[in-house]
């Protein structure tokens, strides 16, 4: 007898962390959010906001209404934990078509119709969530020159920036130190209340 054959085709990663509502005081992206769930899960403090740190669909999946499955997921995980509010530092999926354009200017596009350029941020914005800040410096992702040429399939001959396939960002690159250095914008959006 075989084992019929299971795939993951929608995945989405949350974590709690206290945050009083002000956009000022929003963590500086995922990095820094991360490091405050895990500082206030470790203390003890109480969590009042979930924080939406991934969600993905395998491509062969899109279209099928799993993003939005997956965002109502997290609004539902958030009611029931009895938190006030669900905040996403979201990946402009279109970003790494504009990878010269600042995230400060890109997440303002909107279409002739007025709105999101961006579809990954339009569908936030059609479930109710507002655009908050910009986040320039949100996941810093650090390898060797070796390493980076092997992620992004490019030589990188001298030291400089250097758009890459899938990047929402240029690359930095440092030769002489051996390190390639990308930070990965995001941009916060804020989610209704979800009791």
């Amino acid at each position: 007898m075989t084992t019929p054959q299971t795939s993951v085709l929608a995945e989405a990663h949350t974590g709690p962390l206290a945050w009083n509502g002000n956009d000022r005081s929003l963590p500086e992206g995922i990095d820094a959010a991360l490091r405050l769930a895990v500082r206030g899960h470790r203390a003890g403090h109480a969590a009042d906001t979930l924080c939406a740190f991934a969600a993905e669909v395998d491509p062969s999946a899109r279209r099928r209404g799993l993003a939005s499955e997956l965002l109502g997921g997290m609004r539902e995980l958030a009611r029931r934990r009895r938190l006030r509010r669900l905040i996403a530092p979201v990946r402009p999926s279109w970003k790494e078509r504009y990878p010269l354009a600042p995230i400060e200017r890109y997440i303002t596009w909107r279409r002739a119709d007025g709105e999101l350029l961006d579809p990954w941020m339009r569908l936030h914005e059609r479930l109710g969530a507002r655009v908050a800040t910009a986040l320039p410096h949100s996941m810093r992702i650090t390898g060797s020159v070796d390493e980076w040429e092997t992620w992004t399939g490019l030589p990188l001959p001298e030291c400089g920036k250097y758009v890459f396939p899938g990047g929402l960002a240029p690359l930095t690159v440092d030769r002489d130190a051996d390190l390639g250095r990308h930070w990965k914008p995001n941009v916060w959006m804020i989610h209704p209340n979800p009791r």
